[in-house]
This record gives C-alpha cells, structure tokens and sequence, in this order.
C-alpha cells in the first residue's frame, strides 16, 4: 500500500552535513495521511524519534538546532538536512509514514532506511 524509495544517506565527518529524502507511494485505498517522519536505529539500540511534520516540526532534543525537517503534502515527500553532524548521530535513518483512518485508528509504514555514518 505504501512504497518508499529513501536516499541521502553516507558517510561524513563530524561538522558537517547531509540531506535525507524519502519519497513515499501511497495507494488509493490507503487512509489519509497524518504524518511523515524520520526514524534512527542504531545497532542494538531501539528505534528512536529524529523528527515529525507536526506542528510544523517537531524534533528529539538531541538534533533540535542541527536538524530541519520539510514536506512536499503534495508529493507525500520528506525531507531531512542535518547540520553540524555529530558521531551520536550515526545509525540508519528510516522514513516512516503515519496514517489514520475515519475511525481515528492509525497505522505506521516503514521504509528500508538509509545509513548515516559520522566518524572522525
């Protein structure tokens, strides 16, 4: 129902930058989208909240300043720069696409994710 083709990720030093985009497929008979969003997954660690379109941006505070999140509603797309990388930044980004019914049930699609890596 959702197809995603995500890209950007690489590898950077400390300081510097890279733009993450996630383009998702929605079917016809998918509910409405409510939200776009990126995820990090670390290994061994859990999957992490980076940033939401809501409220115009919402972000985990470790990122809030270095991070911006856009959205094309036209286009289901989500854009992610990141700034002033850091190596805590590391992990693999995943773009995820909330949706939410007439009912008010909502339901989380995932994309495969893209890595970012930060080293010295």
């Amino acid at each position: 129902q959702v197809q995603f083709v995500e890209s950007g990720g690489g590898l950077v030093q400390p300081g510097g930058s890279l733009r993450l985009s996630c383009v998702a497929s929605v079917s016809p008979t998918t509910a409405s989208v409510y939200r776009m969003a990126w995820f990090r997954q670390a290994p061994g660690n859990q999957r992490v909240l980076v940033a939401t379109d809501e409220g115009g941006g919402t972000y985990a505070d470790s990122v809030k300043g270095r991070f911006t999140i856009s959205r094309d509603y036209t286009k289901n797309t989500v854009h992610l720069q990141m700034n002033s990388l850091e190596p805590e930044d590391t992990g693999t980004y995943v773009c995820n696409l909330r949706t939410r019914t007439r009912n008010g049930v909502y339901w989380d699609y995932w994309g495969q994710g893209t890595q970012v890596t930060v080293f010295s």
